[in-house]
């Protein structure tokens, strides 16, 4: 991949639900929050952020060394979306979930230790791709 990679740079930079585990004064902007960031604040953040901040400690001694934030699956990979490349991976309109689905799959598998969904973007990837081979 290359820095100059547009479809890395898209896939960055999609919004992916995260929540909040530390109290954040100066970022109220974000959630349009006159307060600030309080713990267990949802968020949708870009997929660059979010990781950067989940894989971060905030290394003060009160936090115990946690992440300032906690990243979650984002919709595209929502059970019902799941379920749905279980049953037929090529009847699931993807680009609908994501422009950059399987970008942001990937991405999602090197942060969460999920072996199943791995095998079946896996399976839904080697479907779709046979199918793009055999109409060209």
């Amino acid at each position: 991949m290359s820095y100059y990679d547009v479809d890395a740079i898209l896939t960055d930079a999609e919004k992916v639900p995260c929540q909040f585990e530390l109290d954040v004064p100066q970022l109220g902007h974000l959630d349009n929050s006159p307060d600030g960031l309080k713990p267990g604040t949802p968020l949708l953040l870009p997929l660059w952020l979010a990781e950067m901040l989940a894989l971060a400690s905030s290394g003060g001694a009160a936090d115990d060394g946690r992440a300032p934030l906690t990243l979650n699956l984002p919709p595209c990979l929502s059970d019902a979306v799941v379920a749905a490349l279980k049953a037929e991976p090529r009847a699931v309109a993807l680009r609908d979930q994501s422009p950059h689905f399987f970008g942001v799959s990937a991405r999602m598998l090197d942060l969460f230790d999920e072996r199943a969904l791995g095998t079946l973007l896996r399976r839904a990837f080697v479907a779709r791709a046979a199918d793009a081979a055999r109409s060209s």
